[in-house]
């Protein structure tokens, strides 16, 4: 007899398909204290480039909710004893927001408090976790530092930046509703070791060594960057993958093609002049021109990344319209001290205008 298939679940789907609509791009814009603790520094810096677009069922979209969801009744638990819990900056009326001097590297804690029994006088950073009943179990066992290094740098980094001596650590197994705690002390030194390793990875204009050349070796199997570190495949293409930009100070990111500084929407779009990083392209360099880079692939044929070798005279590439979103400009003539004008080929919109210097940076003629 033929298998009988599961019932459909109409309802089902449509409530994941639905979380898989309203997920973000997939990129996160800082590189957080949560990965910093990652003991493969390429995996941390191909995140921080967006090499691999984050892509969640919305099943596993639904659980990451199920864990934002407990954070309020945590908050809620410790204020019914009596301890004073700041989930939200009372400066900005917002969730905690730390940074380091770059603006780049930080996370959002979970909350403030103070009046905990243990300490009722101290400060903690708090941070809240929800676990299966195997994890919770290593958990109790071993304690944060060695059953969760990932939580525990993570809270360093936060005492670090906030500037905090303790942290608290809450969990629930979910399968059972009990509750695990533990005080952390900050250690100094860690915390500076975790800033120096962020900032090496961001200034880093190539991706570190991998933890292991073998692409079976059990934390390359499983990471989400496993096809571009280890099979060739390429990123998509992006400003975090261009060769044209890089990160700058106050957490903002410049693109030196085009000489200009590249909000989200820039970063996430791209340009027509795009390069990949040479590193992204799993072949040999043997050339290169002003807005091409040549390559020869392992199967000896050569490939050519960029623009066109002889590219029409008044067709440039710039930051994306601000209507379509399209990179590709004619060049048309300019007005008062304006050298040109931009005009979009895709919806014809003008207003974009040249100076002198700008012309001349991007090769267009006077």
């Amino acid at each position: 007899m033929a298998a009988i298939p599961p019932p459909a679940c109409p309802t089902v789907t449509a409530i994941y398909a639905a979380y898989e609509a309203a997920a973000d791009s997939g990129y996160r814009a800082h590189l957080g204290a949560s990965l910093i603790g990652t003991e493969c520094e390429r995996a941390i810096w191909y995140s921080f480039r967006w090499a691999t677009r984050a892509r969640h069922t919305g099943r596993l979209l639904r659980l990451f909710d199920t864990g934002n969801l407990a954070e309020a009744r945590f908050v809620a638990d410790l204020r019914r004893i009596g301890v004073t819990v700041l989930d939200l900056d009372p400066a900005t009326g917002r969730q905690w927001n730390l940074r380091d001097a770059s603006g780049h590297f930080g996370g959002s804690m979970d909350a403030v408090a103070i009046g905990l029994p243990e300490a009722p006088t101290t400060w903690h950073v708090c941070e809240f976790k929800t676990h299966s009943a195997k994890s919770f179990a290593k958990l109790k066992a071993e304690g944060v530092a060695a059953s969760k290094p990932l939580h525990w740098t993570q809270m360093q980094a936060y005492m670090h930046l906030a500037g905090l001596d303790r942290a608290f650590y809450l969990a629930v197994c979910k399968d059972t509703d009990e509750l695990y705690q533990e005080r952390i002390r900050h250690d100094a030194e860690a915390g500076l070791r975790i800033l120096a390793k962020a900032e090496r990875i961001i200034g880093a204009a190539r991706p570190p060594a991998r933890i292991s050349q073998d692409p079976a070796w059990w934390q390359c199997r499983f990471c989400d960057h496993h096809a571009i570190c280890h099979a060739g495949a390429a990123p998509e293409r992006h400003c975090r993958s261009c060769l044209h930009a890089s990160p700058v100070h106050g957490g903002d990111w410049h693109c030196a093609r085009h000489a200009a500084p590249l909000d989200r929407r820039d970063q996430e779009a791209g340009c027509a002049a795009h390069l990949y990083l040479p590193d992204f392209v799993a072949a040999e360099q043997v050339d290169a021109g002003e807005d091409w880079v040549s390559y020869r692939l392992p199967d000896g044929t050569e490939w050519r990344d960029g623009v066109p070798a002889a590219a029409p005279p008044d067709i440039v590439s710039h930051l994306p319209c601000r209507i379509c979103r399209n990179t590709i400009y004619r060049v048309g003539p300019g007005k008062g001290p304006h050298i040109a004008e931009l005009i979009c080929t895709g919806c014809e919109t003008g207003g974009r205008w040249l100076s002198k210097i700008d012309a001349v940076a991007m090769g267009v003629a006077a």
